[in-house]
């Protein structure tokens, strides 16, 4: 027996009071990464309420599976499952919001409550539907998604499970609400962490030429990054550097010990994200060797690999969609967020969706990882439609 697409609609249709509840749970009751233990708990408790079993992931973490006892395929469907440390206001960017954070400082400001949401909808649809499907569904729950502190552990315990394909869905603050966009190739991109210290000699503000000065040093580092980034960066590979910290000195009349400096790089081209790290570290110890202090490196590395669909499983996804949604498709777009969800293309191929979410009328559109952020709940409906609709085709197909 196959499911319909009114079917598929009408079973979201049913169980939207659930997925606005449980969202809503989420996104008062927030954790940050590697902290999610009553989120996992909660999480678990739902699982278990449909008699799927649980494989634990080391950290909070884990994985479920529904076994349709058919021969068939073997797909994942994937939910982040950390907040953010950051104060929410009040309102959003219209009006007061349908819901906040219980939980001073922290704050679901990327959407992740929406896609625990989303993944338990589709869960307990998916579940319902388990004799009109063959294979098996295994449903993802990652912690510390947005410190990558979780994607490694996960991957490594789902290699034994030979996955076909792997889908996620992250609903945008840029894309309209009733907009999908899941274009093959990069999506979103590459993480790189630079994080380095200045140290130089302390001294009284008097007497400059006691000191070595690495307020000085730090400024000519940042300086000298941004004449790289003009000429040393490939033109047709953007690599953006986005400085996000200086720290240094507590009052006027003291010259400090050192200065901190943080921030990020993001790219596409993972070799011109190396090349590009390379360029801090030439330039950063060069640099302060000249004013005779010291380069002490932090943390410069390579967090996250860019988001790159899998043609094939991109172009599958676009047509099941365009067969529920017609002329909802979103094209040509590309995030310069970063995302772990790269991790699992070491297992299958890939796809992460981006689902709409910006809307005027309801004060949703913030910029993500912002104390104004805020979704449109109808957005949760449409993701969780099209995560089933991919289920059941893929599964069926041959």
């Amino acid at each position: 027996m196959s499911i319909s697409n009114d079917s598929i609609t009408k079973s979201v249709e049913i169980i939207e009071n659930y997925l606005v509840k449980t969202r809503r749970y989420l996104h008062e009751n927030p954790e940050l990464s590697g902290e999610e233990f009553e989120t996992s708990k909660f999480l678990k408790s739902e699982v278990q309420k449909l008699n799927l079993p649980i494989t634990e992931v080391e950290g909070t973490g884990f994985y479920a599976i529904l076994d349709t006892e058919k021969v068939g395929k073997t797909i994942g469907l994937r939910t982040d499952i950390d907040a953010l440390p950051i104060v929410e206001k009040e309102e959003n960017q219209k009006s007061k919001r349908v819901c906040k954070s219980k939980v001073n400082g922290k704050f679901h400001a990327c959407g992740h409550d929406g896609h625990m949401a989303i993944l338990l909808a589709a869960m307990h649809i998916l579940v319902k539907n388990k004799d009109n499907l063959k294979g098996k569904i295994i449903f993802i729950f990652e912690e510390g998604e947005e410190i990558c502190s979780g994607i490694g552990k996960m991957v490594e315990a789902l290699e034994k499970e030979k996955i076909d394909a792997i889908y996620g869905a992250h609903l945008a603050a840029f894309l309209d609400t009733g907009k999908i966009a899941i274009d093959a190739g990069p999506v979103m991109a590459g993480n790189a962490i630079v994080d380095f210290t200045v140290r130089g000699k302390g001294g009284h503000g008097s007497r400059p030429d006691l000191s070595i000065n690495p307020i000085f040093a730090a400024t000519n580092i940042i300086n000298g990054l941004a004449s790289a980034w003009v000429n040393r960066v490939d033109v047709r590979k953007t690599v953006t550097l986005g400085l996000g910290m200086i720290n240094g000195g507590t009052i006027a009349n003291v010259i400090p010990d050192e200065v901190r400096v943080a921030g990020t790089l993001r790219y596409f081209d993972i070799e011109e994200g190396k090349k590009a790290l390379e360029f801090v570290r030439k330039v950063g110890s060069l640099t302060a060797e000249a004013h005779e202090c010291q380069f002490i490196e932090n943390k410069i590395i390579q967090d996250n690999d860019p988001v790159i669909n899998d043609k094939i499983l991109s172009e599958f996804i676009q047509n099941s969609i365009e067969d529920i949604m017609p002329d909802s498709l979103a094209k040509d777009i590309i995030w310069f967020a970063s995302e772990s969800f790269a991790g699992y293309s070491k297992l299958c191929p890939t796809a992460l969706a981006m689902i709409g979410t910006k809307n005027k009328e309801v004060g949703s559109g913030a910029e993500h990882h912002n104390e104004y952020f805020d979704i449109d709940e109808k957005s949760l409906t449409i993701a969780t439609t099209i995560m089933v609709k991919f289920a059941y085709d893929f599964l069926k197909a041959n």
